[in-house]
């Protein structure tokens, strides 16, 4: 294969001339589509509602993990209504181990408008969806789509990738520039019949073929022959991304208490990382056992025997957190300061939403819960 056009530059002239051929992508990908897309619930049965909650879900969530949280998070929150009553407990347990809690709580937030504003149901209008908490340029393209028909684009992470290889951009894909150059472009080929199969072909291609993390699966692309990167010998030089600024490393010191079957669980601040959420009691900082007995002390536990608990890490966006921990074990449940609460393990796994930072500790958890029955 030889390049018979050049690599895509974004602006103006780039996008302009780019529209022929974004045109011939339509029809195949769609034909490919209709033929070769994975049968996911939240397809076979595209409510606006269901495409929503997907969306939310499978931002920063693979695949595989959402659709199980999906089908129970549909199953005991069926519609808009519903969402926006579920008392937060309920709401933030149906969510446990997604991480980025901020979306459930958008979604509930956007559930209440739409019952207060829209009749209880998702508005067929890209900027009314635009407008709702959570909802970005991306997730209301796709819903608009999908959902409603409407011939927007829907550009994530894999239409950026897919089209950066297939037009041979080398400008940085993290670019907002390049987004919006890549939206300008696809909202001039949009479809009119079939928007969301259109948009929907675009990701399932960067999911299932134009893969992000191992070699591309050309010889599965049904335009593999319109690919520049594939052209040009090497798929996988694209797509371009600037450097990450790199994690920070912070040191937790994780402390459980226990006493009389119980484990003692603290809420975290209103604002900032895991708002709100239950945890298992730390300092994010390395404490010595003479520390940590200082602060049981200030808790309110009368002399605990410390155990050793293995190390755990957890990586968030920005930030690494590098676990000490130690189960405090207490002659009796003592009374401690606001924020805490004692809970038996049957409570833990029943009611309450514990982080997915902590689940390095789930099994000393479950260990202490056996020995409690």
């Amino acid at each position: 294969m030889t390049l018979s056009y050049p690599s895509f530059a974004i602006g103006e002239e780039g996008w302009q001339r780019e529209a022929p051929r974004l045109a011939r992508l339509v029809d195949p990908l769609v034909a490919w589509y209709r033929r070769s897309a994975r049968p996911l619930p939240f397809r076979l049965d595209a409510t606006p509602y269901r495409v929503w909650i997907s969306e939310i879900m499978l931002q920063q969530t693979r695949m595989e993990a959402a659709v199980p949280y999906f089908n129970r998070f549909t199953q005991e929150l069926p519609g808009p209504a519903a969402l926006a009553a579920a008392p937060e407990e309920q709401l933030m347990k149906l969510w446990e181990g997604l991480g980025y809690y901020s979306r459930a709580r958008n979604l509930q937030k956007a559930a209440r408008i739409l019952v207060e504003e829209h009749g209880g149901q998702l508005p067929p209008s890209y900027d009314e969806l635009l407008a709702l908490p959570g909802i970005g340029e991306y997730t209301a393209g796709a819903i608009a789509s999908i959902a409603f028909g409407i011939p927007v684009p829907a550009v994530d992470g894999n239409v950026l990738r897919v089209l950066s290889r297939i037009l041979g951009c080398r400008d940085d894909i993290l670019s907002p520039a390049v987004k919006k150059a890549f939206s300008r472009a696809l909202l001039a080929v949009m479809p009119q019949d079939c928007p969301g199969d259109f948009n929907q072909a675009l990701m399932e291609l960067g999911a299932t073929v134009c893969l992000p993390n191992a070699a591309p699966r050309c010889q599965d692309c049904p335009v593999a022959d319109q690919c520049w990167a594939l052209a040009s010998g090497d798929p996988t030089v694209l797509p371009v991304k600037g450097a990450k600024k790199p994690r920070r490393l912070q040191p937790v010191t994780v402390l459980i208490p226990a006493a009389q079957g119980k484990l003692l669980l603290h809420r975290r601040p209103a604002k900032g990382l895991l708002a709100g959420l239950w945890e298992l009691p730390n300092r994010e900082e390395s404490l010595t056992r003479k520390e940590c007995l200082a602060l049981l002390d200030q808790w309110g536990a009368d002399s605990p025997r410390l155990l050793p608990l293995r190390p755990g890490q957890h990586i968030f966006s920005h930030i690494t957190w590098q676990m000490t921990g130690y189960l405090a074990l207490c002659r009796e449940a003592f009374s401690p300061p606001p924020g805490f609460v004692w809970v038996t393990p049957d409570q833990l796994e029943a009611d309450y939403a514990l982080p997915s930072a902590f689940s390095c500790y789930r099994g000393e958890l479950a260990a202490f819960a056996g020995m409690t029955r």
